[in-house]
């Protein structure tokens, strides 16, 4: 992820936080959580000369990106933990 797509990304998380203080995003319609970032993804997309329905395409990739980029390490820190465990056994 480039440099530009971690500040897209950022920004529009850095919104969400704000927006969506307080609601679980597990007991929440997505429909309402996007209704809620609707106006970042507008104010983006009118910057960039697009659409909204690409600012979101292009969020949501970066967020999955993102998401299997942690869930990556994790899982490499947890490997690397689980084999120093085997060792100290």
């Amino acid at each position: 992820m480039n440099r530009e797509d971690e500040e897209f990304l950022e920004r529009i998380n850095k919104f969400a936080d704000e927006v969506l203080d307080g609601i679980d995003p597990q007991k929440t319609q997505v429909s309402f959580q996007l209704e809620k970032l609707k106006p970042v993804m507008e104010e983006i997309a009118a910057e960039e000369g697009s659409t909204v329905e690409s600012i979101f395409i292009r969020y949501m990739d970066l967020a999955s990106e993102r998401s299997v980029t942690l869930e990556r390490k994790f899982q490499s820190t947890m490997g690397n933990m689980n084999s120093y465990g085997d060792i100290m056994s």
